[in-house]
């Protein structure tokens, strides 16, 4: 007979399961920050893969190309103000010798000679346009001269950029296989880790079933799980994630469906009692669900569902007598050998002496079946 331990209080239940999910979630906290201080190694070095690649004079000459290129735009936005000042301020003379001419127009229609300041005041702001007018071509010519320049430069930078693009596609293929081993030495240091602790969490889970310290295990294993299960999803593809993913779930469901089958087969005495227990409450043969017609019972018809509605006749205490089940031939009720009265023949105690009963209690070899 297995030996019987006491529930405890459901505040003590209640209690032990919620701290077991806390001490979970406390494993998977401390699991991610060992995962992140393994994540956190160095990779490879683009920049240390691109210059065994790439030509650095190209590299330089790129850059001074872009510093070039830089100083003449800086150059031609220079001259495009000075051209812009420069039109300003022939615009204004040309408003100010359209006003002389007014003047001279308007003089000669009445006969009267301009004053000789005003006449040299004209003679002065046209040399000013002229001047203004040869500043502005000039300028014109030296922001087209500086566009020529800026587009050759950047004509002989695209030529640059275009063979540095070149050397770079074998820098970044060598850097993206490395990433990819990186990535997956990382995956495999991880796993390493999380492994072996998964392994003595789910050997202990199987050995200390029975254990008072069955929930401390539980909380390692699930919190464990969990952690190895984010790991794969994030280090190996998709395509091969879900592979892996059905292999797991495979075994799970298998290991589970063989505890069931060996359970049904070879049933453990707590279950067994519990079964009997549940059958004798129904008034039904433990074995073949069969009712047990005896005492007040004998007349009536019942099933599990409907055990508790039909309510058997009054009639006087008969003897108790032996009693075995008239379609399996399973004898359900025998004399206790102590106290020599009626008792349940596959519950462990007698209900009138609490004598226990001789030998394991037990489904008979013919029924061990599915």
């Amino acid at each position: 007979m297995a030996s019987r331990h006491p529930r405890g209080p459901w505040i003590h239940r209640a209690a032990i399961r919620l701290f077991t999910l806390v001490l979970a979630v406390l494993i998977f906290w401390l699991l991610g920050f060992f995962m992140q201080d393994i994540r956190s190694i160095r990779g490879p070095d683009y920049e240390q893969i691109e210059a065994r690649h790439v030509d650095q004079g190209l590299v330089a000459r790129s850059e001074q190309l872009t510093r070039e290129i830089a100083e003449r735009s800086r150059q031609i936005d220079a001259r495009s103000d000075e051209q812009r000042l420069a039109g300003d301020q022939a615009r204004n003379i040309e408003r100010t010798i359209n006003q002389l001419i007014e003047l001279r127009r308007l003089s000669i229609e009445k006969d009267v000679l301009l004053p000789e300041e005003e006449q040299a005041g004209l003679t002065e702001s046209l040399n000013h346009f002229l001047d203004s007018q040869t500043s502005y071509q000039d300028l014109n010519r030296q922001i087209a001269g500086l566009s020529a320049a800026k587009r050759e430069l950047e004509d002989e930078k695209r030529l640059v950029e275009d063979r540095i693009a070149e050397q770079r596609i074998p820098a970044r293929e060598e850097f993206n296989g490395l990433s990819e081993r990186h990535r997956l030495r990382l995956a495999f240091i991880q796993l390493a880790c999380l492994i072996p602790v998964l392994l003595v969490a789910g050997g202990m889970l199987i050995k200390r079933k029975e254990s008072i310290y069955f929930p401390l295990f539980l909380a390692l294993g699930g919190a464990t799980l969990v952690k190895v299960s984010l790991v794969i999803h994030e280090y190996f593809p998709r395509r091969y994630f879900k592979y892996i993913l059905i292999l797991v779930l495979l075994a799970a469901v298998t290991r589970i469906l063989i505890h069931f089958i060996r359970t049904v087969a070879f049933p453990k005495s707590q279950w067994l009692v519990k079964q009997y227990r549940e059958a004798y409450e129904r008034f039904l043969c433990p074995v073949c669900e069969f009712p047990i017609r005896t005492g007040p019972r004998r007349f009536l018809f019942w099933t599990r569902r409907t055990v508790n509605r039909g309510v058997p006749p009054q009639e006087t205490v008969a003897e108790e007598q032996a009693y075995t089940c008239p379609s399996c031939g399973t004898v359900l009720f025998e004399r206790c050998s102590s106290c020599q009265k009626i008792r349940h023949a596959l519950l462990p105690h007698c209900h009138h002496c609490g004598a226990e009963r001789d030998g394991e209690a037990g489904l008979p070899a013919e029924s061990r079946g599915f």
